[in-house]
């Protein structure tokens, strides 16, 4: 009997990459062209390559879903909800579409950085605590078999939360001086600190904050600086773990460079994230929108297992203000 034809594996590889640049989340004037950029393609096939050669699972690794922002204007509460639920699914589903043109097929660890700099952003540990077990119970139940969660926690076990911050800082940080060189550089840098500055004001923007909008708005420029420094130390520290993983990011990216940006779901502005936001039902699917606008723009309010999920947006009702149901 003869062997079985090997497969293809260049034309797979392409196939791959294609499909989860399908999904890229780009930077504003960052050089991709066409609906499906080639010269990411091209970037990225090495490692897809490299995995299939060895018949390996390809593995991705995902910095995200870290904790949900303090700010009430932008979602529901402190624990994953319909938003994160829609995320992960679509996630599973691009390993499960990935494993239909690569039999091994795929794995994506979400790498959870919220005990990396929660601290920065005045949310406390016990919330990234609660927020990690409820995003794997989450995991669990809708069988995202694919998925997995790693954190900070499992980098320096027994060790005290500030502590592992104080590590991870000390061992892979870039200094904020070369961080404050690269952004005077402009590009790429100086879009993500903006970026960044943006998503800190909005966060801290809350009923906490007493003081002026210019203090604030210098605070979250100092702030935006040591999140960039502190997810800078995350990432150094899991290409040191996750050698041959394909990275991802949340954030929007240049072409071609080592992180392919992924959009967890439909939204007009590229950075907008489920922790930042609110799920929207709307007659073209569902959408993310921050609280407050989806109830401005009338959209009410569903309840699941007694906790607030997402929100319904019916034309007709419009006018006449949020309401709440419930879902079963």
């Amino acid at each position: 009997m003869s062997e079985p034809a090997a497969p293809d594996i260049d034309p797979a590889a392409a196939e791959v990459v294609r499909e989860v640049l399908s999904h890229q989340r780009r930077m504003r004037d960052g050089g991709c062209a066409g609906r499906v950029c080639l010269r990411c393609v091209r970037h990225h096939l090495d490692a897809v390559h490299g995995a299939m050669k060895d018949g390996r699972r390809i593995d991705f690794v995902l910095p995200a879903f870290p904790t949900k922002s303090p700010n009430p204007a932008k979602v529901l509460g402190p624990l994953p909800d319909l938003a994160e639920e829609l995320a992960l699914r679509f996630l599973n589903d691009l390993c499960e579409r990935i494993s239909e043109v690569y039999a091994p097929g795929a794995a994506i660890m979400i790498c959870s950085d919220g005990r990396v700099f929660n601290d920065l952003l005045g949310v406390s540990d016990d919330d990234v605590t609660a927020y990690a077990r409820a995003l794997d119970a989450m995991i669990t139940r809708i069988g995202a078999r694919r998925l997995g969660q790693f954190s900070l926690d499992d980098v320096y076990r027994g060790a005290g939360h500030e502590d592992m911050r104080t590590m991870l800082a000390a061992g892979h940080a870039p200094s904020l001086e070369e961080l404050r060189e690269e952004v005077r550089g402009g590009g790429a840098p100086l879009a993500m600190y903006r970026g960044i500055t943006r998503f800190m004001l909005e966060d801290l923007s809350g009923p906490a904050w007493t003081g002026t909008r210019s203090a604030l708005q210098r605070r979250c420029r100092d702030l935006a600086y040591r999140v960039i420094q502190r997810s800078r130390a995350w990432g150094n520290l899991l290409d040191r773990l996750f050698p041959t993983a394909v990275r991802l990011s949340i954030h929007p990216q240049p072409c071609s460079t080592g992180k392919i940006g992924i959009l967890l779901a439909g939204t007009p502005d590229a950075w907008l994230t489920p922790w930042h936001s609110v799920a929207v039902e709307t007659a073209g699917g569902y959408t993310l929108m921050k609280r407050a606008e989806a109830e401005e723009a009338g959209a009410e309010l569903v309840f699941a297992g007694g906790r607030p999920s997402h929100y319904v947006l019916e034309q007709a009702g419009a006018a006449h203000g949020p309401l709440q149901r419930a879902c079963a």
